[in-house]
């Protein structure tokens, strides 16, 4: 049975940590996969995000703990002061993060304790991609208001997604545009594209993978080895997805997703510009949705951040993520900010 705590009159106790051994010491598994259900609120994710594409800047991570009940959130130095998310585009979500199943009114006082820790370390905390469907957001930025602090909050991105509602492929592709399902029906026809989907990591479907990526429309990858040291630990779980679409022998599309609890996460997906017109990445597309619904029958598919037009296609439903803006009024470093949004939200009414 989950353990339910209520609000108690006990005094909280709240630590700062500077480095990734001693949230270990004190979380223990609290913080590994058999907790924590999303990938994005794990240690093993957050130390390899800081060591492979964040190191430059010093971790900053808070947590408040009673009874049992643990609360953290993980920062990082940007400045005197000035304190931001340990995250980056690779991040679906970030929020505060808890261990155990606690009621509404503990959460908001672990976070509200969190606060007053930070009082003493940051005059300015800026986070984002926060999400809202269990109220992080407004939990986060209740918690704040009441240690003291001023909070802005706007829209940061968009989150695509997909709820399956029971449905298998067919059902789901019937219900598609006439325009994406007649250019997947003429491009099928010509029979020019090959697919496959792995589960296992291989050296050399992760080398067709970055020839693709690297020949691609895409930026130049932000870190590719923090994204192989993903696929790895993700492959050894048996949650990697790794999709690939070949022409004639050579690869022309891949797609990187991940599938646990219930839940698929598209990470990465890209095409080369010369083979657009046969249409690969599409196709693949067609692969990895019949597969993650008729195989690993998933309730959610989930696109990721960004607004992208072609991602209305294939999902049905937006949800927004959002950045919250903290600043310690008492901070002389914060009025000039304060002030500033302060006339500008004074601009915005006229």
């Amino acid at each position: 049975m989950k353990k339910i705590v209520t609000n108690t009159a006990i005094t909280m106790n709240s630590e700062y940590h500077d480095n990734f051994q001693s949230v270990q010491a004190v979380a223990g598994e609290n913080l590994d996969r058999s907790v924590q259900r999303s990938l994005f609120d794990r240690l093993d994710w957050l130390k390899e995000l800081h060591a492979l594409c964040l190191s430059d800047l010093s971790p900053a991570i808070v947590h408040s703990e009673e009874e049992g009940a643990q609360a953290w959130m993980f920062l990082m130095k940007q400045g005197t002061g000035s304190y931001g998310a340990l995250a980056n585009w690779y991040n679906f979500t970030y929020r505060p993060i808890f261990t155990g199943d606690f009621d509404e009114v503990t959460k908001l006082a672990l976070l509200a304790n969190i606060a007053k820790k930070l009082r003493t370390k940051a005059h300015r905390v800026e986070i984002a991609p926060v999400p809202n469907e269990d109220e992080e957001a407004s939990l986060t930025e209740r918690a704040f208001e009441q240690a003291g602090w001023i909070v802005y909050r706007e829209k940061a991105d968009e989150n695509h997604i997909l709820r399956v509602k029971g449905r298998n492929f067919d059902q789901y592709w019937a219900e598609r545009p006439g325009q994406l399902r007649n250019t997947v029906r003429r491009k099928a026809k010509k029979n020019l594209v090959s697919t496959r989907i792995e589960r296992e990591f291989h050296e050399e479907d992760w080398e067709d993978y970055l020839a693709v990526y690297e020949n691609s429309w895409k930026p130049s990858e932000g870190n590719p080895d923090f994204l192989k040291k993903l696929a790895q630990q993700e492959a050894k779980a048996g949650c990697l997805r790794l999709g690939l679409a070949y022409i004639d022998g050579k690869p022309v599309a891949a797609q990187f997703w991940t599938v646990e609890n219930g839940e698929a996460l598209i990470h990465k997906l890209a095409h080369i510009e010369d083979a657009t017109k046969s249409s690969p990445g599409t196709l693949l597309s067609v692969a990895m949705f019949q597969h993650v619904m008729d195989i690993d029958h998933v309730n959610l598919i989930d696109f990721g951040t960004g607004n992208d037009g072609y991602k209305r296609d294939w999902m049905e439903e937006v949800r927004d993520r959002y950045r919250l803006t903290l600043f310690w009024p008492n901070n002389p470093l914060s009025w000039l900010p304060i002030t500033k949004r302060y006339m500008s939200d004074l601009v915005g009414k006229r």
